[in-house]
């Protein structure tokens, strides 16, 4: 293509994308096309790849095709794979792409389309999928080095063993929050968890296929993973429409906890291209082609977006959850726009398996980007459904009521009109007795996407079918986060623990492998074990920080990265990574103080904790609270929140403040830019082509 071509071509593309912002930001009182925020997304996308993922290649980088990668030089069979790039993408892509991009969006659209769909699209461009590729990028450049690992040697010891021990915390918290996630989803479903445990077997196959059978034969391998995909989905609904099968599979939540452990424990155990690699890269087929088949819904029907531009609740005064738009949307909705656990797989398992540097841009900022049209999709199923409809499935029993009927009067309050009937015929169209408050963002989720497809094929005898298809797949989704932070979650142990015992640190001992993996499945495990078993106990106590350690662990990637690119003489562009460092350190630091000393208890953990004490104190029960026990639980569960949340606040703090006092001594001369990036003779060169 002449050079002419191209630019008219990336002209009319900057220009259509130009033309939807408009259109999505701009337009007031009158229903906007859903159609218009997809391509505005879309073609963002495709300009910042082109030009932003490029100039980080190029300049910050100086990526180069010919230097060969720790997965070629420390080949081992098991954790250093060099692998095709369409594997490692998937696997990759299906790593981070958890529940995240799928629950946030759904939850945020409380405050209206237009703060998060902003969020998303820009968020991503600038800060997200930067901090994914600096990362990757960086670790490729020291023999596939964790996080925590790369802080120590790059900023300090102060700042390296902190960060390996906040690390290592937030990461228990979110792959317990995750897990339990899962099991919650596929708890009442035994499709889902029909088709979601054939895909283990499924993973197993295309592994020793490609391993021992077709070496190299990515394609085939696709095709035939693919067939026997299709067929457990169709498994699963032929399973749950059989009585006698549906009951066994239909398990009880312990018995999935335990599973989840065991699936966890395998999968950080076994060689990486047995199990982790092609069952990601298989998943990510499934989960991008939802995506897709959802982008091209969209284009065919042509929703209008029922939910405001923004609502009123952008005062912090949402049923949902409380806060304010700002900082709370920027919370809420991590993943799709920016998530620190990324980091940990962009310096866990991914660069163990890229065969080829160049491809760090593909892989680290081109997945992310995927990652982001997932949650606008998620966004867009969520405003599709009518406000009243919306609310009455994400707004608590405690605040809509227990009927349709109170539903309905409560939400019409808030200015949306809804009818009880209306409710009632969802809930039957979709198979279920009832939608009224299934919070947590999946189910709506699941609605919005079963009106979509059964309008665009089906038609509304098909909404229960889609219905259940969305819930199999969110499960799908979600898993795919699990067994590949469990096995960063052991590297990181590893890390750590080799400083107390050099033995343990050995990535390639089966030993220090077993035990290492057992003992962090053992604590995620503990956690989500309590979880299943008291409503108010393990990580149930620990979910509302979910979205501030997520973030703070973005800023301290995003330290590590600024770190890196000081002292490789490339300061002039350190502000990649400082542009979306300052912005994060604002809001994490801003909500979480919000979370530890506000004085609204439905913001503050220790308001809240002394809301209950009175009202124990005056001889009652706090609303919605059943027990005494539960409400001296839910005390001590904001106290353990508020201690939990200070701890990762100075953590951060602490390492920010060293990562600053690196910066400044590099910059001033007064230490040299030592780097322990694995050196080179060849020289670096720019990364060839677009």
């Amino acid at each position: 293509m002449s050079r002419i071509l191209r630019v008219l071509l990336w002209t009319a593309v900057a220009l259509l994308g130009a033309a939807a912002f408009a259109v999505v930001a701009l337009q007031r009182g009158e229903t906007v096309n859903a159609a218009w925020l997809v391509t505005a997304a879309v073609c963002t996308y495709l300009v910042a790849y082109r030009f932003y993922a490029r100039l980080i290649a190029t300049k910050v980088f100086a990526l180069d095709a010919r230097r060969p990668t720790p997965a070629v030089r420390l080949a081992d069979g098991r954790d250093y794979v060099p692998t095709n790039r369409w594997v490692v993408f998937g696997h990759h892509f299906a790593a981070i792409a958890g529940p995240g991009p799928l629950v946030g969006p759904t939850l945020a659209a409380q405050f209206g389309y237009l703060p998060g769909a902003l969020w998303l699209i820009v968020g991503v461009v600038v800060g997200g999928a930067v901090q994914d590729f600096v990362i990757l990028a960086a670790s490729v450049r020291r023999d596939g080095k964790s996080l925590g690992q790369m802080a120590k040697e790059e900023i300090g010891p102060i700042a390296g063993y902190t960060s390996l021990v906040a690390v290592l915390g937030i990461m228990v918290v979110l792959i317990s929050v995750i897990a339990l996630v899962v099991v919650n989803a596929l708890g009442e479903s035994p499709w889902g968890t029909v088709t979601v445990g054939l895909t283990i077997p499924i993973a197993l196959l295309m592994g020793g296929y490609l391993r021992w059978v077709r070496p190299g034969r990515v394609v085939e391998a696709t095709a035939i993973g693919l067939v026997l995909l299709v067929a457990a989905l169709y498994a699963g609904q032929w399973v749950a429409e059989q009585p006698g099968l549906a009951e066994t599979f239909t398990l009880r939540r312990t018995t999935l906890a335990w599973l989840v452990m065991g699936y966890g424990f395998a999968a950080s155990v076994l060689p990486v291209w047995l199990l982790l690699a092609p069952r990601d890269y298989l998943s990510a087929f499934v989960k991008i082609g939802v995506v897709v088949a959802l982008a091209v819904g969209i284009i065919v029907v042509l929703p209008p977006l029922e939910m405001p531009a923004v609502t009123r609740f952008v005062d912090g005064t949402g049923p949902v959850f409380a806060g304010k738009v700002f900082p709370f949307v920027f919370i809420t909705i991590a993943c799709g726009a920016i998530s620190g656990f990324h980091a940990l797989i962009s310096s866990g398992t991914t660069p163990k398996l890229l065969e080829n540097e160049a491809d760090a841009r593909f892989v680290g900022y081109g997945a992310m980007l995927t990652e982001s049209l997932v949650a606008v999709m998620a966004l867009v199923g969520a405003c599709v459904l009518t406000p009243g409809v919306y609310f009455a499935i994400n707004a608590p029993a405690g605040v809509i009521g227990t009927t349709a009927a109170e539903a309905a009067a409560k939400i019409a309050t808030w200015g949306f009109t809804v009818t009880p009937a209306e409710l009632e015929l969802l809930a039957r169209q979709v198979g279920e007795t009832s939608l009224l408050s299934r919070t947590g963002g999946a189910p709506s989720l699941a609605v919005g996407m079963a009106h979509l497809f059964s309008r665009a094929l089906g038609g509304p005898g098909a909404m229960a079918l889609w219905y259940h298809f969305a819930i199999m797949f969110e499960a799908l989704f979600i898993l795919t986060t699990l067994d590949a932070g469990t096995r960063v979650g052991r590297f990181l142990l590893q890390d750590l623990g080799k400083h107390v015992w050099a033995p343990f640190g050995r990535t390639g001992w089966t030993p220090a492998v077993v035990l290492a993996s057992a003992m962090f499945v053992a604590m995620w495990g503990h956690f989500l074990y309590q979880g299943v078993t008291d409503p108010l106990g393990g990580i149930n106590s620990l979910w509302p920080l979910f979205g501030i350690a997520n973030q703070l662990l973005a800023a301290v990637a995003l330290c590590v990265g600024t770190t890196v690119i000081v002292k490789t003489a490339r300061a002039r562009w350190a502000w990649v990574t400082l542009l979306p460092l300052s912005w994060l350190v604002v809001v994490t630091f801003t909500t979480g103080l919000t979370k530890i000393f506000s004085p609204d208890p439905r913001l503050g953990f220790l308001a809240h904790a002394r809301a209950f004490e009175q009202a124990l104190a005056a001889g009652t029960l706090p609303p919605a609270v059943k027990s005494v026990e539960a409400a001296r639980q839910m005390i001590a569960n904001d106290r353990l929140d508020a201690a939990v949340a200070g701890f990762f606040l100075v953590a951060v703090l602490v390492i920010l403040a060293d990562s600053a006092r690196e910066w400044t001594a590099v910059l001033r001369g007064r230490k040299p830019a030592r780097t322990t990036e694995v050196p080179w003779a060849a020289g670096a060169a720019p990364v060839a082509g677009d």
